[in-house]
């Protein structure tokens, strides 16, 4: 049975939630005010740093982490969103895995259209390479467009023939930018945060005329053999559901190892609220131990 505190956020969300059918500077703003809503989490070091000239945030966590890093990739529909406003979840991811985090700011559209997001996630990977890391104590992390991004990235390096990271988790990732899954319509009334509108306008600006069902900017169209272990949590709420699902199912398909969890009654990226949510916590502690097996 679902916490007290998610009945609560619920009804914050319907009554608060973001509009992401303005025009991308509102909803950008509106967003970004939603973010500063939500409490630091304590124990941590945060310092602006850069990865290949793509800004980014650091994170660590007091007491030190082991050698690596987590790179992590923001939700907001390629649209809103950013490294500093969501900065405490892959913080709390980092510390979990037992790694730094760098959460980047990867450009937004409809300035930068599809696939400037992808370049700079790339960029960012290789700089983590230059700086010495090894791939092997790389993870990628992402929620919603972050984790549609962070397949992306990975297809890409696999283009580039680059090592690839240690694994990735995918947080409610948007997969189908065609937004085509069966629980746009059936989950409509359960998801307090996202709509099909919404999810369709943000694709227009990223897309911009592109295909939607290019493997890069959709990955469930990928061939997605040869990826490290995945990790996709979802919960059973959210219009994205049939996204994480048919990744989940491309990814088997490939002989890719992937775990799916769909977690009953969770909305989006429930993890973002582990202040408050113990079903938050308690998934990016699977998380971390899904990540750590894996390093």
């Amino acid at each position: 049975m679902a916490s007290e505190a998610l009945g609560q956020l619920i009804e914050g969300m319907r009554a608060n939630g973001p509009d992401f059918t303005r025009p991308p500077a509102e909803a950008r703003a509106e967003f970004e005010g939603l973010l500063a809503t939500m409490p630091e989490p304590e124990g941590f070091t945060f310092h602006d740093t850069d990865l290949g000239g793509i800004p980014a945030i650091e994170c660590h966590a007091d007491g030190g982490a082991g050698e690596g890093a987590l790179l992590y990739f923001h939700g907001g529909g390629y649209v809103v969103g950013s490294a500093r406003g969501y900065r405490g979840l892959p913080a709390n991811l980092g510390r979990a895995a037992g790694l730094p985090a760098f959460a980047i700011e990867y450009r937004l559209a409809p300035e930068h259209p599809f696939p400037a997001a992808i370049e700079d996630a790339v960029t960012a990977y290789r700089a983590l390479l230059e700086r010495g890391v090894d791939a092997g104590r790389i993870v990628l992390a992402g929620d919603s467009a972050g984790g549609g991004l962070a397949v992306a990235a990975m297809l890409a390096l696999r283009e580039q023939g680059l090592p690839l990271p240690a694994a990735a988790l995918l947080l409610s990732p948007w997969a189908d930018l065609a937004c085509e899954g069966r629980s746009f319509v059936s989950k409509v009334e359960e998801d307090p945060s996202l709509t099909p509108a919404g999810l369709r306008a943000m694709a227009g600006h990223y897309l911009q005329g592109a295909d939607p069902r290019d493997p890069l900017a959709s990955p469930i169209f990928a061939d997605l053999s040869g990826l490290p272990p995945l990790m996709i949590q979802v919960g059973s709420s959210e219009i994205l559901l049939d996204d994480a699902v048919r990744l989940a199912g491309a990814a088997g398909a490939g002989g890719t190892a992937v775990r799916l969890e769909i977690w009953p009654e969770m909305i989006h990226v429930w993890q973002s609220f582990a202040f408050m949510l113990p079903e938050g916590r308690e998934a990016i502690e699977a998380a971390g131990r899904f990540l750590r097996d894996c390093l």
